[in-house]
C-alpha cells in the first residue's frame, strides 16, 4: 500500500481511539467509507500487536476484535483468521521458547492456515512491526520469528513447498536485525538453516536454490570456524557436500570433487567414536559421491563407495535405524549395479538382495519416494540380471518400473516420471515376450513421453542419454531418419556438454570420460549415416569423435600462427570471458546463473563458429575444406573400428566423397583375435613374438584385404598417409605385405606415414618449419647403450649447431633449464618405457631416474615399478605429463629413438591418441618419429644414422624414414661394411670387436637386419 494510504489509515485508527461508544465507532466508519477494506484490517491486526507487546493488552483486544467483525463483514474471514493464528502462535512461541511439544499440536491444528498467504502475512506483519518498536523489543521479534521459522521447517505435517516458503521468509526478516556484526552466532546459525531451506526448496527454479544454498552456507563459516565451533563446523561441510553433489551449475566432475573434499573435511570433526551417528551419516553421503565419481578409476570408484556404505551400516542397524538402514541398503544395492570388480551375476544378485532388504523398511505409505525409487532400482537389476531367464528378468523389470510409476507422477515428480519412462522405453525395446513390432512401439512411445519433459535446456544430460535411446529404437526399426534425428539431438547436448567443462588440472581427463560414455552415440551416428548413403556426414562424425582433447589444446596453443592476429585478439577475449564466467558458476559467486549460463552458451557459439571460419575443426569439422586441401598425389587411409565392425574410409582429392568400403569386407572378429595374439606374445613371449613376427604380419595383410583396400585409390597418389584407430596404433601397418612380393613402399614411393586424425593433419600441416639447422639431443642418459653413442655423434655432424646432453649429463634438470624454443630437430636416443595402466606417466627415462631400492610406501604417481625388478623416480624421468610442459614452437622433427615411444592407450574407449607422439605433436613439433615396439639398439643406430642421412638430401621426413627401413631390410654384411668405412663412423675398439662377433658367421650377401623387427618399428607421425 502506498504512503498515503497508509497514513489514512492510521488517521482512521486514531479517530477511533478517541470513541466513547459504539455509537462514535460507528460514525466514524460510516464517514470513512473508502477505507474499509483489507488493507485497513492488516493494520489493525498489526496495531494490536504493537499495543500487546506495550503491555497495553485492552487497547490491543479493541483492534483484533474489531478487525475480526470488519473482516467477517467484508467476506476476508480467512485472512484475518491467519493473522490472528499468526500473532497467536508467535505468543506461544516466545513464551514457550520455543517448545516443540507445545507449538507442534497447535500448527497441527492449523495445517490450512500455513500456505503462501501466511509467508506473506508473516513477511509484512513482521517488516511493519519492527519498524515501530525499539531494538530490545525488535530482537525478541525476530528471535521469535526465527525460531518458528525453524519449527516450521522440521515440520513432518502440511504442504511441504509451503512450509519452506514460510521458513524462508520468517529466516530473512529475522536476520534484517539479527546481523553478523550484532549477533554473529545466531546469524550464522540462521544463515545455516536457510542453506538448507534453499536446498531442500520445491518452489522456484532448482539451479538457483542451491547457488543461494551454497553462499548461504559459505556465510556461515564466516563464524563457525572449525576452531571455535568445530561440530557446527563439519555441520556446514557435510551440508556443502551435499549441496554440490545435487549442484547443476557448473561442471559435474569438478562439483562431485568438491562433494568429496568436503565430506572429508566433515569427516575429522565427525570420528567413529566422538559422532558415531553422524559420522555413519557423512560416510552414506560419502558413499553416493564416490558412486558417482566422474574422475579415477571407476572400478576403484565403486569400492571406495563399497568400503563408505559398508561403514556406515556398522551404525545403521536395522534394529537401531530402520530407515536409514535401508536407506544405504538402497545405496548399496546401487553399487553393487554397477560394480566392475568380481562377478557380474554374483553383484546383480547383491544388488537385488539389498534392494529387497530396503522394501522391507520402505512401505508405500509411509515412504512412498524411497519406496518408488527402490522399485525402479529394482527394475534395472533384473533388466541386466544374468542368472534365470532373459525373458522372465526384463518382465520383471517392467514390472518393477510399471510399480514405480505408481507414485512419480508427470505433475508430482516429473524428471523421476520421465526418466523411468525411458527405462521402460530400453526393456520394451529389448523385450522377448509379445510382439516385437508392438514393443518397439511402446518403447519409442516411452522414450517420445520422457522428452516432453527430459528437454535439452533443463536436462542436457538426461536429454541426451533419452535421445541416444530413441535412436537406437528408430535404427533397430530401419526408421533411420529419425534414428539420425535423434542421435544428432543427443549428439548436440553432449557437445554442450563437453563445452562446459574449463580448460585446467584435471579438467582433459573429465573430456576423456565423457567421450568414453558416448563413443558408441557416435558409432552409431556413423552406421545410420552410411545405410543413408550420407558418406560425408559419416566419416565427419568419425572425426568428431577422435583426438577431440588433443585438437582443442593445440589449436589453443598455435592460434597466434593459425589464425590472423585480429581473429587471435577475439578469440582471447572470447576465451577470458568463458573462463571467467565458469569460475563465477564454479564457485557460486553468479548473481544471476541462469542468465550467466545463457551467455556463456553464446560465448561459446561466437568463438566456435570464429574458429570454424579458418579452420573447420573439432564439432565443427567439415571434410570438404580439407579434402580440397590435400595434394593430388596424396592419399588417406581411415579406419574406424565400432563394436561389430572396422570401417575402412578412402580419401583423396580425386573424389568428391570419401570412398568407402564394404563394412563386411574385414572380419572383426578375426582382426581383434589376431590383435590379441599379437600383444599376448609381445608382452610374455617377445623371442617367440619376434621370430613369428613376419608370419603374423603376412596374417594381418590378409585378414585387412589390404589389397583390396589400396586398390580404389587412383594410381596417381604416390603417398599414403594411414589413420589408424585404437589397437591399430600400435600395428606396422606400413609393412604389411601386398600381392606379388610387392609392399606400400613399392606402391607409394612417396612416402607412407601416419596422423592420429584428419583433424591432426590440418594442424600439423599449418606449422611451417623450413629451418633444419639446430640440433637437441639426449644422448644414453643410462650409459648402457652401445651404438647410442655412434648414432649421435654421427647425426650430430649434420646440423650447423647442437646442444647434446651426454650420459651423466641427460638429466631431467638439464632439460628444465635448457631453451628448447629455437630448437629445429629433437632427438632422443635412450631408453624408453609406455606405461600402458596409466598412460600419462609413459616416459623417457633419464639420467639418475632408477633407484637402487623401492620406496617404503606405494606411490604410483611418483613411482614406477620395471619388469626387471628395478624402480623409476617419475619426477627424474621426462614423462607425458612433463613433455606437455614444453615449447618446441619451431621444431620440424622429433625423434625417439627409444624403446614403444610410439605405443599409446589403446583401452580407453574415448577414441582420444594419448602416447608420447601425442605430447611432441602438442608442443610444437610438425613430425614426430617413434617406434612400436623394444628396438635393437645395433639396427636402430644404422637406422638413424641412415635417415638423417635422407633428410640432409631434402626429403621429407616419412619418405626420409621409409627409405632408411627400405636401405636397411635390404643391406647386406658387406655393404653395411662398406658402408661403415664410407662415412668414416665413430667405432671405438670395442664398439667393433662386437660388431665382427655379430656378423662374423655371416656370408657377405647375408642380410643381417632383413626382419622387420629391425626395421619396421619406427613410424613418423605428422606432416
Amino acid at each position: 500500500m502506498d504512503e498515503q494510504r497508509q497514513e489514512a489509515y492510521l488517521n482512521l485508527i486514531n479517530a477511533l481511539l478517541s470513541c466513547a461508544s459504539n455509537q462514535e465507532i460507528n460514525r466514524v466508519f460510516d464517514a470513512n467509507q473508502d477505507l474499509i477494506d483489507a488493507g485497513l484490517v492488516q493494520i489493525m491486526v498489526h496495531m494490536g500487536g504493537v499495543f500487546k507487546d506495550k503491555g497495553n493488552n485492552d487497547t490491543a483486544d479493541f483492534f483484533i476484535n474489531l478487525a475480526l467483525q470488519l473482516d467477517n463483514a467484508l467476506g476476508l474471514s480467512s485472512s484475518s483468521l491467519q493473522l490472528n493464528f499468526l500473532l497467536q502462535v508467535l505468543r506461544v512461541t516466545e513464551e514457550s521458547k520455543g517448545n516443540q511439544e507445545i507449538i507442534y499440536p497447535i500448527l497441527q491444528k492449523n495445517l490450512d492456515k500455513l500456505n503462501d498467504n501466511f509467508a506473506q502475512l508473516l513477511h509484512n506483519w513482521v517488516t511493519a512491526t519492527l519498524k515501530e518498536v525499539k531494538l530490545e523489543q525488535a530482537l525478541r521479534i525476530a528471535s521469535t520469528t526465527s525460531i518458528l521459522s525453524t519449527l516450521i521447517q522440521r515440520l513432518p505435517w502440511g504442504n511441504r513447498a509451503s512450509n519452506l516458503e514460510i521458513t524462508i521468509t520468517g529466516y530473512e526478516i529475522a536476520t534484517t536485525v539479527i546481523t553478523q556484526q550484532a549477533f554473529p552466532e545466531q546469524w550464522a546459525e540462521i544463515q545455516n538453516n536457510l542453506g538448507i531451506a534453499y536446498q531442500e526448496r520445491i518452489r522456484g527454479e532448482r539451479i538457483k536454490n542451491l547457488e543461494i544454498a551454497i553462499r548461504y552456507y559459505l556465510a556461515a563459516l564466516q563464524v563457525f570456524t572449525r576452531q571455535t565451533f568445530p561440530e557446527k563446523w563439519a555441520e556446514i561441510q557435510n551440508n556443502l557436500g551435499s549441496t554440490y553433489f545435487y549442484r547443476l551449475f557448473g561442471e559435474r566432475a569438478e562439483n562431485l570433487e568438491m562433494a568429496i573434499k568436503y565430506y572429508l573435511a566433515a569427516l575429522q570433526v565427525r570420528t567413529y567414536h566422538a559422532f558415531p551417528e553422524k559420522w555413519a551419516d557423512t560416510q552414506n553421503d560419502m558413499g553416493i559421491a564416490y558412486r558417482e565419481r566422474v574422475r579415477g578409476e571407476r572400478a576403484e570408484n565403486l569400492e571406495t563407495a563399497l568400503s563408505c556404505f559398508k561403514a556406515a551400516l556398522e551404525i545403521r542397524t536395522y534394529e537401531t535405524f530402520p530407515k536409514l538402514c535401508a536407506d544405504t541398503k538402497n545405496n548399496l544395492g546401487n553399487v553393487y549395479l554397477y560394480r566392475i570388480s568380481g562377478e557380474r551375476a554374483e553383484n546383480l544378485e547383491e544388488a537385488i538382495k539389498n534392494y529387497i532388504a530396503a522394501l522391507e523398511v520402505y512401505n508405500v505409505e509411509a515412504f512412498s519416494s524411497e519406496w518408488a525409487t527402490t522399485q525402479n532400482n529394482l527394475g534395472t537389476a533384473y533388466f541386466y540380471r544374468i542368472w534365470g531367464k532373459k525373458a522372465e528378468n526384463i518382465e520383471a523389470s517392467i514390472g518393477h518400473y510399471v510399480t514405480a510409476l505408481k507414485f512419480y507422477t508427470h505433475n508430482s515428480s516429473p524428471e523421476r516420471w520421465a526418466t523411468t519412462k525411458n527405462y521402460l522405453s530400453i526393456a520394451y525395446r529389448e523385450r522377448i515376450w509379445g510382439q516385437k513390432t508392438r514393443n518397439l512401439t511402446t518403447a519409442i512411445e516411452y522414450s517420445l513421453s520422457a522428452l516432453s519433459v527430459l528437454s535439452y535446456e533443463a536436462f542436457p544430460q538426461n536429454h541426451a542419454i533419452t535421445q541416444f535411446n530413441l535412436g537406437v529404437t528408430y535404427q533397430k526399426t530401419k526408421q533411420l531418419l529419425n534414428a539420425y534425428k535423434a542421435f544428432d539431438a543427443a549428439i548436440n547436448a553432449v557437445e554442450s556438454l563437453r563445452t562446459e567443462i574449463a580448460y585446467g588440472s584435471g579438467i582433459e581427463e573429465d573430456k576423456q570420460k565423457l567421450a568414453e560414455k558416448w563413443n558408441e552415440l557416435y558409432q552409431r551416428m556413423v552406421k545410420v549415416c552410411l545405410e543413408l548413403d550420407n558418406l560425408t556426414e559419416a566419416i565427419e562424425y568419425v572425426e568428431r569423435s577422435k583426438t577431440r582433447n588433443l585438437v582443442e589444446l593445440i589449436l589453443s596453443r598455435d592460434r597466434h600462427t593459425i589464425f590472423p592476429p585480429e581473429v587471435v585478439v577475439q578469440l582471447d577475449r572470447l576465451r577470458d570471458e568463458i573462463a571467467s564466467g565458469q569460475y563465477e558458476l564454479q564457485n557460486a559467486t553468479a548473481e544471476d546463473p541462469t542468465a550467466l549460463a545463457q551467455h556463456l552458451q553464446q560465448l561459446r557459439q561466437q568463438r566456435n563458429e570464429l574458429q570454424d571460419k579458418y579452420l573447420p575443426i573439432g564439432s565443427g569439422f567439415q571434410f570438404e575444406p580439407f579434402r580440397s586441401s590435400l595434394s593430388a598425389r596424396t592419399a588417406i587411409v581411415e579406419f574406424y573400428i565400432t563394436t561389430d565392425k572396422l570401417l575402412v574410409f578412402i580419401i583423396t582429392q580425386q573424389t568428391q566423397q570419401p570412398i568407402v568400403l564394404s563394412p563386411d569386407l574385414v572380419d572383426l572378429n578375426k582382426l581383434e583375435n589376431w590383435a590379441n595374439s599379437y600383444l599376448k606374445a609381445y608382452n610374455n613371449q617377445k623371442s617367440h613374438w619376434q621370430r613369428r613376427l613376419t608370419t603374423r604380419l603376412n596374417l594381418l595383410a590378409k585378414i585387412l584385404h589390404l589389397d583390396e583396400i589400396i586398390e580404389p585409390i587412383p594410381t596417381e597418389c604416390d603417398r599414403l598417409i594411414l589413420i589408424p584407430h585404437r589397437y591399430l596404433h600400435l600395428l606396422p601397418l606400413h609393412a604389411l605385405p601386398l600381392a606379388g612380393d610387392s609392399s606400400l613402399f613399392d606402391r607409394f614411393p612417396g612416402g607412407v606415414s601416419y596422423a592420429p586424425s584428419c583433424q591432426l593433419l590440418q594442424l600439423a600441416q599449418t606449422r611451417k618449419r623450413p629451418k633444419f639447422t639446430h640440433l637437441f639431443a639426449v644422448q644414453n642418459p643410462t650409459s648402457d647403450l652401445s651404438y647410442t653413442d655412434i648414432e649421435i655423434e654421427t647425426i650430430q655432424s649434420y646440423f650447423n649447431t647442437s646442444n647434446l646432453l651426454k650420459q651423466k649429463r641427460a638429466t631431467k634438470e638439464a632439460i628444465d633449464d635448457t631453451s628448447l624454443t629455437s630448437v629445429h630437430c629433437a632427438h632422443f636416443s635412450c631408453h624408453g618405457y609406455f606405461n600402458a595402466t596409466q598412460p600419462r606417466k609413459s616416459a623417457l627415462i633419464l639420467a639418475n631416474a632408477e633407484l637402487n631400492a623401492a620406496p617404503t610406501q606405494p606411490d604410483t604417481e611418483n613411482y614406477l615399478s620395471l619388469g626387471k625388478g628395478g624402480v623409476l623416480n617419475l619426477n627424474k624421468c621426462l614423462t607425458l605429463d612433463s613433455i606437455f610442459t614444453l615449447n618446441l614452437e619451431q621444431c620440424r622433427l622429433v625423434t625417439l629413438s627409444a624403446c614403444e615411444t610410439g605405443l599409446i592407450d589403446f583401452r580407453n574407449t574415448s577414441d582420444e591418441y594419448i602416447g608420447l607422439p601425442s605430447g611432441f605433436l602438442y608442443t610444437g613439433a610438425a613430425s614426430v618419429v617413434s617406434s612400436l615396439w623394444t628396438v635393437n639398439d645395433l639396427s636402430t643406430a644404422f637406422l638413424m644414422i641412415r635417415f638423417y642421412q635422407n633428410l640432409q638430401d631434402g626429403l621429407a621426413v616419412a619418405l626420409a624414414l621409409n627409405q632408411a627401413q627400405m636401405w636397411l631390410k635390404d643391406l647386406s654384411k658387406g655393404d653395411l661394411e662398406t658402408w661403415i668405412e664410407e662415412n668414416q663412423l665413430p667405432l671405438k675398439p670395442a664398439v667393433k670387436m662386437g660388431l665382427r662377433r655379430r656378423l662374423y658367421q655371416l656370408e657377405d650377401d647375408a642380410k643381417p637386419f632383413q626382419d622387420p623387427f629391425h626395421w619396421a618399428a619406427f613410424c613418423a607421425i605428422g606432416q
